[in-house]
Protein backbone atom coordinates (compact mmCIF):
# COMPACT_ATOMS: atom_id res chain seq x y z
CA UNK A 1 0.00 0.00 0.00
CA UNK A 2 1.45 3.54 -0.99
CA UNK A 3 1.07 6.22 2.00
CA UNK A 4 0.62 9.59 0.86
CA UNK A 5 0.99 12.62 3.13
CA UNK A 6 -1.12 15.73 1.71
CA UNK A 7 -0.57 18.81 3.80
CA UNK A 8 -0.91 22.91 2.51
CA UNK A 9 -2.61 25.79 3.70
CA UNK A 10 -6.29 26.32 3.99
CA UNK A 11 -8.35 27.42 0.56
CA UNK A 12 -5.75 25.62 -1.34
CA UNK A 13 -7.97 22.63 -3.07
CA UNK A 14 -6.90 19.89 -0.52
CA UNK A 15 -10.16 18.47 -0.69
CA UNK A 16 -10.35 17.73 -4.37
CA UNK A 17 -7.02 16.33 -4.53
CA UNK A 18 -8.01 13.82 -1.55
CA UNK A 19 -11.34 13.11 -3.87
CA UNK A 20 -9.42 12.09 -6.84
CA UNK A 21 -7.37 9.74 -3.94
CA UNK A 22 -10.64 8.34 -3.01
CA UNK A 23 -11.62 7.84 -6.83
CA UNK A 24 -8.15 5.97 -7.21
CA UNK A 25 -10.04 3.59 -4.35
CA UNK A 26 -8.01 5.14 -1.86
CA UNK A 27 -8.40 6.11 1.38
CA UNK A 28 -8.48 9.43 2.86
CA UNK A 29 -7.40 9.90 6.74
CA UNK A 30 -8.55 13.48 8.06
CA UNK A 31 -6.13 13.71 10.88
CA UNK A 32 -8.80 17.39 12.17
CA UNK A 33 -11.35 14.30 12.62
CA UNK A 34 -9.25 11.71 13.98
CA UNK A 35 -8.27 14.54 16.75
CA UNK A 36 -11.57 15.80 17.04
CA UNK A 37 -12.92 11.54 17.78
CA UNK A 38 -10.49 10.95 20.07
CA UNK A 39 -11.20 13.54 21.99
CA UNK A 40 -14.74 12.35 23.00
CA UNK A 41 -13.28 8.64 22.79
CA UNK A 42 -10.10 8.35 24.32
CA UNK A 43 -10.56 8.48 28.42
CA UNK A 44 -6.63 8.07 28.51
CA UNK A 45 -6.07 11.55 26.52
CA UNK A 46 -8.55 13.45 28.52
CA UNK A 47 -7.51 12.52 31.18
CA UNK A 48 -3.91 13.94 29.96
CA UNK A 49 -5.55 17.14 28.98
CA UNK A 50 -7.75 17.64 32.25
CA UNK A 51 -4.11 16.79 34.11
CA UNK A 52 -2.42 19.63 31.92
CA UNK A 53 -5.18 22.00 32.28
CA UNK A 54 -7.66 21.84 34.63
CA UNK A 55 -11.31 21.43 34.35
CA UNK A 56 -12.18 20.95 30.61
CA UNK A 57 -15.72 18.94 30.80
CA UNK A 58 -18.84 20.53 29.19
CA UNK A 59 -22.60 20.60 30.69
CA UNK A 60 -22.27 17.15 28.74
CA UNK A 61 -19.67 15.61 30.29
CA UNK A 62 -17.68 15.49 27.26
CA UNK A 63 -14.03 17.72 26.68
CA UNK A 64 -15.12 21.37 26.13
CA UNK A 65 -13.14 22.36 22.94
CA UNK A 66 -13.84 26.18 23.24
CA UNK A 67 -12.53 25.70 26.95
CA UNK A 68 -9.42 24.40 26.40
CA UNK A 69 -8.59 26.67 23.10
CA UNK A 70 -9.16 29.74 25.49
CA UNK A 71 -6.69 28.26 27.53
CA UNK A 72 -3.99 27.96 25.12
CA UNK A 73 -4.67 30.55 22.38
CA UNK A 74 -2.48 33.07 23.37
CA UNK A 75 -0.37 31.04 25.19
CA UNK A 76 2.90 29.97 23.23
CA UNK A 77 3.85 27.73 26.03
CA UNK A 78 0.64 26.07 26.71
CA UNK A 79 -0.12 25.59 22.91
CA UNK A 80 2.90 23.51 22.08
CA UNK A 81 2.03 21.68 25.41
CA UNK A 82 -1.31 20.51 24.23
CA UNK A 83 0.59 20.42 20.44
CA UNK A 84 2.56 17.51 21.74
CA UNK A 85 0.12 15.69 23.46
CA UNK A 86 -2.67 15.57 20.55
CA UNK A 87 -0.22 14.61 18.08
CA UNK A 88 1.39 12.27 19.76
CA UNK A 89 -2.74 10.19 20.12
CA UNK A 90 -3.32 11.59 16.83
CA UNK A 91 -0.25 9.70 14.94
CA UNK A 92 -0.59 6.43 17.19
CA UNK A 93 -4.86 6.70 16.27
CA UNK A 94 -3.32 6.89 12.38
CA UNK A 95 -0.92 4.11 12.54
CA UNK A 96 -3.99 1.77 13.87
CA UNK A 97 -6.38 3.08 10.36
CA UNK A 98 -3.12 2.78 7.87
CA UNK A 99 -2.95 -0.84 9.35
CA UNK A 100 -6.92 -1.03 8.97
CA UNK A 101 -6.38 0.30 5.42
CA UNK A 102 -3.52 -2.32 4.62
CA UNK A 103 -5.91 -5.71 6.17
CA UNK A 104 -8.41 -4.02 3.60
CA UNK A 105 -6.11 -4.28 0.93
CA UNK A 106 -6.37 -0.63 -0.43
CA UNK A 107 -3.82 0.62 -3.15
CA UNK A 108 -3.56 3.52 -1.13
CA UNK A 109 -4.26 5.83 1.61
CA UNK A 110 -3.85 9.67 2.20
CA UNK A 111 -3.10 11.42 5.24
CA UNK A 112 -4.65 14.69 5.72
CA UNK A 113 -2.97 16.53 7.84
CA UNK A 114 -2.09 20.70 7.97
CA UNK A 115 0.52 19.68 10.72
CA UNK A 116 1.89 16.87 8.96
CA UNK A 117 5.70 17.71 8.22
CA UNK A 118 6.12 18.75 12.29
CA UNK A 119 4.10 16.60 13.83
CA UNK A 120 5.83 12.73 13.09
CA UNK A 121 3.24 12.00 10.49
CA UNK A 122 5.94 12.04 7.49
CA UNK A 123 7.40 9.76 8.64
CA UNK A 124 4.89 7.09 8.01
CA UNK A 125 4.82 8.27 4.04
CA UNK A 126 5.98 6.77 1.50
CA UNK A 127 5.61 10.63 -0.57
CA UNK A 128 4.65 13.68 0.25
CA UNK A 129 2.49 16.09 -1.39
CA UNK A 130 2.04 20.24 -0.88
CA UNK A 131 -1.30 21.50 -1.88
CA UNK A 132 -0.68 25.37 -2.97
CA UNK A 133 -2.48 28.03 -4.77
CA UNK A 134 -2.23 31.94 -4.94
CA UNK A 135 -3.11 33.65 -1.90
CA UNK A 136 -6.28 35.59 -3.41
CA UNK A 137 -7.56 32.87 -4.98
CA UNK A 138 -7.30 31.14 -1.18
CA UNK A 139 -9.14 33.90 0.43
CA UNK A 140 -11.95 33.82 -2.19
CA UNK A 141 -12.44 29.84 -1.68
CA UNK A 142 -12.32 30.82 2.22
CA UNK A 143 -15.32 33.30 2.44
CA UNK A 144 -17.11 31.16 0.14
CA UNK A 145 -17.11 28.37 2.15
CA UNK A 146 -17.07 29.98 5.54
CA UNK A 147 -19.13 33.10 5.10
CA UNK A 148 -16.59 35.33 6.86
CA UNK A 149 -15.31 38.79 5.55
CA UNK A 150 -12.38 39.26 3.48
CA UNK A 151 -10.50 41.02 6.27
CA UNK A 152 -10.70 38.15 8.35
CA UNK A 153 -9.76 35.56 5.51
CA UNK A 154 -6.69 37.30 4.79
CA UNK A 155 -5.68 37.19 8.11
CA UNK A 156 -6.56 33.42 8.20
CA UNK A 157 -3.98 33.32 5.32
CA UNK A 158 -0.99 35.54 6.40
CA UNK A 159 -1.47 33.75 9.81
CA UNK A 160 -0.62 30.15 8.28
CA UNK A 161 3.04 28.98 6.96
CA UNK A 162 4.26 30.37 3.83
CA UNK A 163 4.55 28.90 0.95
CA UNK A 164 8.30 28.05 0.79
CA UNK A 165 7.57 26.47 3.96
CA UNK A 166 5.88 23.36 1.99
CA UNK A 167 7.98 23.72 -1.19
CA UNK A 168 11.02 23.19 0.79
CA UNK A 169 10.12 20.11 2.64
CA UNK A 170 6.99 18.52 0.79
CA UNK A 171 8.63 15.62 -1.95
CA UNK A 172 5.85 17.27 -4.60
CA UNK A 173 4.09 20.26 -4.77
CA UNK A 174 0.41 20.80 -6.56
CA UNK A 175 -0.24 24.38 -7.61
CA UNK A 176 -4.23 24.72 -7.96
CA UNK A 177 -4.04 27.90 -10.30
CA UNK A 178 -6.62 26.04 -12.60
CA UNK A 179 -9.99 27.48 -14.13
CA UNK A 180 -11.61 24.99 -12.26
CA UNK A 181 -12.23 22.20 -9.74
CA UNK A 182 -12.22 19.70 -13.09
CA UNK A 183 -9.38 20.77 -14.21
CA UNK A 184 -7.50 20.76 -10.73
CA UNK A 185 -9.06 16.98 -9.98
CA UNK A 186 -7.51 16.22 -13.36
CA UNK A 187 -4.03 17.24 -13.00
CA UNK A 188 -3.84 16.25 -9.34
CA UNK A 189 -4.85 12.81 -11.01
CA UNK A 190 -2.16 12.76 -12.81
CA UNK A 191 0.40 13.43 -10.33
CA UNK A 192 -1.19 10.64 -7.70
CA UNK A 193 -0.99 8.05 -10.61
CA UNK A 194 2.39 9.14 -11.59
CA UNK A 195 3.62 8.13 -7.96
CA UNK A 196 1.30 5.18 -7.78
CA UNK A 197 3.35 3.63 -10.75
CA UNK A 198 6.70 4.45 -8.91
CA UNK A 199 6.22 2.89 -6.37
CA UNK A 200 4.87 -0.38 -7.77
CA UNK A 201 7.90 -0.51 -9.72
CA UNK A 202 9.84 0.00 -6.92
CA UNK A 203 12.10 2.36 -7.84
CA UNK A 204 14.39 3.63 -5.12
CA UNK A 205 14.47 6.96 -6.24
CA UNK A 206 11.38 9.29 -6.88
CA UNK A 207 11.41 11.74 -9.96
CA UNK A 208 11.85 14.54 -10.70
CA UNK A 209 8.12 16.27 -10.79
CA UNK A 210 8.78 19.56 -11.63
CA UNK A 211 6.16 19.79 -14.67
CA UNK A 212 3.68 19.75 -11.53
CA UNK A 213 5.65 22.75 -9.88
CA UNK A 214 5.15 26.61 -10.14
CA UNK A 215 6.65 29.50 -9.27
CA UNK A 216 6.15 30.23 -5.47
CA UNK A 217 3.23 33.02 -5.63
CA UNK A 218 3.86 36.26 -3.20
CA UNK A 219 0.96 38.03 -1.90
Amino acid sequence: MTILGITGPTGAGKTTALYEVEKLGGAVIDCDAVYHELLESDIALQQKLEELFGPLRGADGTIDRKKLGGIVFGDPEKLELLNSVAQKATVEKTRELLAECERQGRPLAAIDAIALLESGLKPLCHATIAVLAPPQVRVGRIMAREGISEDYAWARVRAQKPDGYFMENCDYVLVNDCAGPEEFGARARALLQEILTQTRSSLSKKPSCKEFRRPQTTE
